[in-house]
């Protein structure tokens, strides 16, 4: 019908037929063993975009199978995203991938034990549209058996990045040129590579004059799961570690376990 828009849900492009400028949204999601958890991200992700997506937006969702061993592609493809195979098991290296089969002007990082509203995406989308922000993160709020453990660290981290403006690595995005521009994720951490990413993005956007935005209105639900598969001194070590010895830490694949172990 003349006037109606369709977003586009995998990636079709329908060209500026009505007139309007389109802009494309890319959400890739690295994914390493999460046949378990990845379907209900895929479908609350997809059920939120097809929410939120009007206007100019087309969007596409990309899983990075990161060397499973169970079923991940399959759900991936069953949940209808399209999956590239990373053989080299790194958080980082995966999300690069990911991008790199990306065509939106726009990218999202998402994990694969995340639930994202379609309150969170219009919030993204506006932040897209304004022509003012880079990139950014979002706030997150945990869900699961074992959220009560991390109602307070995660309080915690969500005052650290407002204040720092720092994105986690459940949660983010970026104009698709600045990512590419300033070399994606670094290949040298095994983990914390999305601060490397938001303090490079944070540098480029002072030299446009742009920002880099944390959205705080709505927020990204992450699972607690870590706190319930490893114990309350593993988590502090881990942490203190990283907070302490970032790059000694972040650059051995061995003291970022948590992350490559497969426990799931």
């Amino acid at each position: 019908m003349e006037g109606d828009w369709v977003s586009a849900d995998f990636g079709g492009s329908r060209g500026d037929v009505l007139g309007f400028s389109i802009m494309k949204l890319s959400v890739v999601i690295p994914a390493y063993n999460e046949e378990k958890l990845l379907p209900e991200c895929l479908r609350t992700l997809t059920a939120s975009l097809r929410s939120a997506c009007s206007g100019p937006w087309e969007w596409e969702i990309i899983v990075c199978d990161n060397n499973s061993t169970d079923q991940t592609s399959t759900v991936a493809r069953t949940g209808g995203a399209q999956v590239i195979f990373e053989p080299i098991n790194q958080i980082g290296r995966a999300r690069n991938t990911g991008a790199s089969m990306a065509t939106g002007d726009w990218l999202l990082f998402l994990d694969a034990d995340s639930v994202v509203s379609s309150s969170l995406i219009s919030e993204l989308l506006q932040a897209c549209e304004s022509g003012e922000v880079i990139g950014g993160g979002a706030c997150l709020t945990p869900m699961g058996e074992w959220s009560g453990k991390l109602v307070v660290p995660m309080t915690i981290w969500n005052m650290v990045s407002r204040v720092g403006r720092l994105a986690a690595g459940s949660f983010l995005y970026c104009r698709s040129d600045a990512f590419h521009r300033v070399g994606g994720f670094s290949a040298e951490h095994f983990a914390g590579e999305e601060l490397n990413l938001s303090i490079k993005l944070k540098r480029a956007a002072r030299e446009e004059g742009s920002t880099f935005k944390i959205l705080t209105r709505a927020r990204l639900q992450t699972s607690a799961r870590k706190a319930g598969l490893y114990s309350n001194t593993e988590l502090i070590r881990t942490f203190f570690s990283i907070l302490f010895r970032f790059r000694g830490t972040t650059g051995k694949r061995a003291a970022c376990y948590f992350w490559y172990d497969g426990r799931r």
